[in-house]
């Protein structure tokens, strides 16, 4: 009897591994999360793919942020955790930024610059709602010409 409850070496579980798929199912759902919608979107700057650019939703009630990171055509898709993809339905603050920090053999830290004008970042005036199901957000961001801030880095980076 134990032999079935408890896999040891190489030994097949046959029995035990339907139960815990179903008992996974029931746990999860096969929908996924209820509080979540699927979000995907693309993000371009006067017209232009932004690459490697960072979006933030912020829900302006409750829930989590989710992020997600633009691909070279300006593509993303957010994820509300490692493993769990979407945002929290409702209205949200929206936050798209290149500024990053990063590292290099031989060259340390260093930073990446900001091109996206503070009024879709630090000061956005962007807002979305998020819907069940599937949702595809795009963002069609102006420059307005004057000299984009940068964010302070820490001392030593």
């Amino acid at each position: 009897m134990n032999r079935w409850l408890f896999c040891m070496g190489v030994r097949k579980c046959t029995l035990l591994w339907p139960g815990m798929i179903a008992v996974n199912l029931l746990l999860t759902g096969c929908g996924g999360r209820s509080d979540l919608g699927q979000v995907a979107g693309r993000v371009t700057l006067d017209g232009a793919p932004v690459e490697n650019a960072s979006v933030e939703y912020t829900p302006v009630s409750e829930g989590s942020l989710a992020t997600g990171r633009t691909d070279a055509n300006g593509e993303f898709s957010l994820m509300f955790s490692r493993s769990v993809a979407g945002a929290s339905l409702g209205e949200n603050i929206v936050r798209i930024s290149t500024f990053d920090v990063a590292y290099e053999e031989g060259k340390g830290e260093y930073s990446i610059p900001e091109r996206i004008p503070a009024k879709y970042n630090r000061n956005s005036e962007l807002k979305v709602k998020v819907e069940p199901g599937r949702n595809r957000h795009n963002f069609e961001l102006e420059g307005d010409g004057s000299k984009v801030v940068q964010p302070r880095l820490p001392p030593g980076v």
